[in-house]
């Protein structure tokens, strides 16, 4: 694996940080900037939505743009955008940095797996991809926890301002590690790259990830008052069991990402089978406090380890249009990481209770497992080709025969 992919997962880790880390920092934010904790949660939501408008928005202005110098200013737009943050007198400053510094990061998203596909062979497409989330992962582990610490000793500004260094190591990276990617021949066509919204798997991948992700999202949001309020654990806990959480999906992505290139089917669907027995585990053993903390790990693994193959997928079926396909995949996560939250906090407020999210979790994953099904037969039927071979009869004519290939 070129060194060039594992300088974008050292950028992704950047981006990881920063889009996870204000789910430590809302009260001491909420208390500096006079908002309420809810007001201060929009910038959460205010990043999401900005990575599902930001993905295709960027990749269609940077289409015709070289992609190193794209990343170059991506990156060093999010840099700034967590300066601004640092810096930020008001919230509304605040808030527009969190837009910013999101739109930023989609594109980076959406450019930097073309970019890391482009580096290898095909054959090793999950492990690039891998290697990307692979430093989203390690920011739940380092960065995230690291920000909360940060938040709490030196105030909130600091986890903003060490975002911003790690910005900047990952741009002097970008800038004398990552080669230059050669465009095409041809110079790309928007409307020839939006054929790819034509094919029907496309769209099946989009349900797939969005699906999957929501699920997971709808429970893991609602994590921390579930540890608390049902399982019965202190408030210190709850940091300890994010980070096995992320440590779980740092094991899952390097597990899929080494066998999802050969079985990308069977990594999709036996791990987000796995995600449902997880999820309903947590629904019916949650009250537990060991079973709680355990299942949270094995949460991290089981959603992890797919999202190689959920990436892989993508590019594999809109190959035509690569970079567009890195924006349609972080639209379609990001989707599901904004409407699984919703749909969590709509059945915990119609009393159903904290467990509730891991049903409605589950369910949502089902569904996925439905949809990829219904990709894998879509697959199989159209990867069968019908060959027609000529037989000489014993009385010298030929005879067409069909067989499948």
């Amino acid at each position: 694996m070129p060194l060039s992919v594992y300088i974008l997962g050292l950028s992704v880790f950047a981006l990881g940080t920063s889009e996870f880390m204000l789910s430590g920092l809302l009260p001491p934010i909420a208390d500096d900037m006079d908002v309420t904790i809810p007001q201060a949660g929009l910038l959460i939501s205010a990043f999401a939505i900005g990575m599902v408008v930001g993905a295709p928005l960027l990749a269609v202005v940077t289409l015709r743009l070289p992609r190193r110098t794209t990343l170059v200013a991506l990156i060093a737009v999010f840099g700034l955008g967590q300066v601004a943050g640092a810096l930020a007198p008001t919230y509304a400053v605040l808030f527009a940095s969190r837009v910013v510094s999101a739109l930023a990061c989609a594109g980076f998203w959406a450019v930097g797996a073309a970019v890391a596909i482009a580096m290898v062979p095909v054959n090793a497409r999950a492990r690039a991809l891998a290697v990307m989330i692979g430093g989203l992962s390690i920011a739940n582990v380092l960065g995230v926890p690291a920000g909360a610490f940060l938040g709490e000793g030196l105030g909130w500004r600091s986890a903003f301002w060490a975002v911003g260094a790690a910005s900047a190591i990952a741009l002097v990276g970008i800038v004398t590690l990552i080669p230059r990617i050669p465009l095409p021949d041809e110079k790309p066509q928007l409307k020839r790259e939006l054929r790819i919204f034509r094919d029907r798997q496309v769209w099946l991948s989009i349900g797939v990830i969005a699906l999957g992700a929501a699920g997971i999202f709808c429970a893991f949001s609602y994590l921390a008052p579930l540890l608390t309020e049902v399982a019965g654990l202190d408030d210190g806990w709850v940091p300890t069991v994010l980070a096995l959480f992320g440590a779980g999906a740092l094991i899952g992505t390097t597990i899929g990402g080494r066998i999802a290139d050969a079985h990308l089917f069977g990594v999709l669907i036996s791990g987000i089978a796995a995600d449902t027995v997880i999820l309903i585990a947590l629904a019916l053993f949650g009250r537990f406090a060991i079973a709680a903390v355990a299942l949270s790990f094995l949460l991290g693994i089981a959603c992890f380890y797919t999202a190689p193959a959920l990436n892989a997928r993508m590019f594999n079926v809109a190959a035509a249009a690569p970079t567009l396909a890195g924006a349609t995949t972080t639209a379609a996560f990001n989707l599901g990481n904004t409407g699984g939250p919703w749909i969590g906090g709509a059945v915990i407020d119609a009393g159903f209770g904290y467990t509730s999210t891991a049903w409605a979790g589950a369910a949502m994953t089902v569904a996925a497992i439905g949809v990829a099904v219904v990709s894998l037969r879509l697959h199989r039927r159209t990867q069968s080709s019908r060959v027609v071979t000529v037989v000489t009869k014993a009385d010298g004519t030929n005879k067409s025969v069909r067989t499948e290939a």
